[in-house]
């Protein structure tokens, strides 16, 4: 078996595994939740009833617009040999007709349409994937840093009663004490913030989804790309909704631009009459055949149509060139989350352990209240930086799933 081939059987080995086995992240919501509050979302709503809509305009087209006309015409005849009037009448059942194919490409055209709107159902249904995954892990997120923050304010608290005690024996200083209760300010303030993040990102989730976060669930550790990326890309351009769009977009216009020649040759009216006259002496039945003229307005709009074409098929490379590139700053943006969670993490455990150290020495009388308070605004900010670093990891992560379609059933759009 030649390379390129065993590539392409290990690269669809590897898309197979990972559209049925895929693990879901303890991060996000299961399929089935997620999979009801993204259909009751109202942009997926409203793509829902423009696809129902779209799907009657398909009926219309294949029935045509071309509809019958009954005509009826009366009139009264007089002689001048001055005998009595002819009452004469006329009636009329004429139709156009769909001639040159018409009618095939018309139904063709209705399905391109239902394609169409369903790619856009699931465009919605991606984009609204996508803001739930983010709302979710906010609210994760502006938990985990209230209890941070409330873990520091309590720490601070402490430290406020242990200098106050100290001043009283001698052992600290008023400026000491100044110092503690400034550092307890600035930590309220920051509690204050992640106490009021909280209530923004359960309102956000709340108001756009109706989705509640169960209590006591934290933010896993971030994982590596469920799939490489090479197989990651091919899914994510395989699922994209707006290349589908895009495609649907080409075919219509392709479609449109074949109705356009061959609406260059009109269609014919065909019709049956009946008529009386000459005083009820003559009656009359009869078929009639109208033939239009085309003009230079339908080859101008042929040719308007094929220009057209030529746009929609630049509208697609450009929307691949663009998936491609978002795809390519995704991957690196998840990538270089992961190591800078990493990074983040490791040095707020040694932010923590220096920490612990300055506690101890300054218990002993071996460091002053200033070095420990540097310490502990240190150990503060680098937790804060790896609880930030690890949120936005997760965000990655949720990103490249949901982009190619890896999760919550949005393979199946």
């Amino acid at each position: 078996m030649r390379p390129s081939w065993l590539c392409a059987v290990v690269l669809c080995a590897a898309l197979g595994a990972a559209a049925q086995d895929l693990e879901l992240s303890p991060a996000l919501p299961t399929s089935a939740q997620a999979a009801a509050w993204i259909e009751a979302d109202p942009g997926v709503v409203r793509a829902r009833h423009a696809a129902a809509a779209a799907g009657h305009g398909a009926e219309a087209l294949a029935a045509g617009g071309h509809e019958w006309t009954l005509r009826l015409q009366g009139q009264q005849r007089r002689y001048q040999d001055g005998g009595p009037a002819s009452r004469e009448w006329l009636t009329q059942l004429e139709r156009s007709l769909r001639v040159n194919g018409k009618a095939g490409l018309d139904r063709r055209l209705g399905e391109v349409e239902r394609e169409l709107a369903q790619a856009r159902v699931g465009e919605a249904r991606h984009e609204s994937a996508r803001a739930l995954a983010e709302l979710w892990i906010a609210e994760l997120a502006a938990r985990q840093r209230r209890g941070w923050a409330d873990a520091q304010l309590a720490l601070a608290r402490a430290n406020v009663d242990a200098v106050a005690k100290r001043r009283r024996a001698g052992d600290a200083s008023t400026l000491d004490l100044q110092l503690a209760q400034a550092e307890l300010g600035d930590v309220q303030r920051e509690a204050s913030l992640a106490a009021t993040a909280v209530v923004k990102a359960h309102a956000a989730a709340q108001l756009r989804f109706g989705a509640e976060v169960p209590v006591g669930l934290v933010l896993p550790e971030p994982r590596e790309p469920a799939l490489p990326q090479a197989a990651w890309l091919q899914r994510l351009l395989d699922e994209a909704d707006p290349l589908k769009s895009a495609r649907a977009e080409l075919d219509r216009a392709r479609l449109v631009a074949a109705r356009s020649r061959a609406d260059r040759v009109p269609d014919p009216v065909v019709g049956v009459f009946a008529a009386r006259e000459a005083r009820g002496n003559e009656r009359l039945l009869g078929l009639s055949l109208t033939l239009p003229i085309g003009g230079a307005q339908r080859t101008q709009r042929a040719l308007q149509f094929e220009r057209e074409v030529d746009a929609a098929q630049a509208a697609l490379d450009e929307v691949r060139r663009g998936l491609e590139l978002e795809a390519a700053q995704a991957w690196a943006d998840a990538n270089g989350s992961l190591e800078r969670w990493r990074l983040a993490r490791d040095t707020a455990a040694l932010a923590a352990g220096n920490a612990g150290l300055t506690q101890r020495a300054y218990a002993l009388g071996e460091a002053d209240l200033q070095t420990l308070l540097q310490a502990r605004r240190q150990a503060a900010q680098s937790g804060m930086a790896a609880l930030e670093a690890q949120a936005e990891a997760l965000r990655w992560e949720a990103r490249l799933l949901v982009d190619a379609h890896l999760i919550w059933d949005l393979a199946h759009d």
